[in-house]
């Protein structure tokens, strides 16, 4: 193995284990030394891969994080072209399908969320990150797709809104399952899925008072 190669396999580990500490502490409770000892190197390899434990940390969302929301956009843009339309209740079913049936494992699922709600709840630069690389981008797209179906009249606050709310729909289903299954008593397997979609859809359709179809 060259030494190309092992710097690659280093480089690789620290995110890894990076990511996994961050996602189960937050950024502030993880040392550069417990980051190093779970990926069997020694402390300089932060230094010398990324600078600082805050470029670590940035790195951990741009390698790691947006690739996985662009995954999840891209399953949802391939499942919108199979309902071949791109009217509020087909891009709300894809939406859902995204994110409940989607590619993620539910590691993936889980580190994803993690990483996200303490950014909500303390934002940071990784936030702006975020934003800037995915949401507004993504809301944009959604937005374009939604406009035409809006009543005349209704703003883009309005719009933006709308979307927010469907969104919320589908991310709380998405990651509370354990209070979900709690709740309804069902385990989340492809039948409670299905069903969870189709209610998604139903609700998020009367929300908007009937005027999107």
């Amino acid at each position: 193995m060259s030494q190309n190669d092992k710097h690659d396999l280093t480089k690789e580990r620290l995110l890894n284990e990076a990511e996994a500490l961050f996602a189960q502490k937050g950024y502030n409770a993880v040392s550069i030394r417990e980051i190093t000892t779970a990926a069997g190197c020694n402390v300089a390899a932060i230094n010398y891969h990324f600078s600082s434990k805050q470029n670590l940390y940035l790195e951990v969302f741009r390698a790691r994080w947006v690739p996985r929301a662009r995954r999840v956009q891209e399953y949802f843009r391939r499942s919108l072209a199979a309902h071949g339309a791109t009217s509020p209740t087909a891009v709300t079913q894809a939406l859902a399908e995204a994110f409940l049936v989607g590619p993620l494992s539910d590691e993936e699922r889980q580190r994803h969320y993690q990483l996200m709600t303490r950014e909500l709840g303390q934002p940071t630069e990784a936030f702006e990150l975020v934003a800037d690389e995915v949401m507004r981008p993504f809301f944009k797209e959604l937005a374009d797709m939604l406009r035409p179906a809006m009543p005349e009249g209704e703003g883009k606050e309005d719009l933006m809104l709308n979307i927010l709310s469907i969104f919320a729909a589908v991310l709380y289903f998405n990651f509370a399952r354990a209070a979900v299954t709690r709740i309804t008593g069902r385990e989340y397997d492809q039948a409670f899925k299905a069903r969870l979609i189709k209610h998604i859809v139903e609700f998020s359709m009367k929300g908007l008072g009937g005027t999107l179809q």
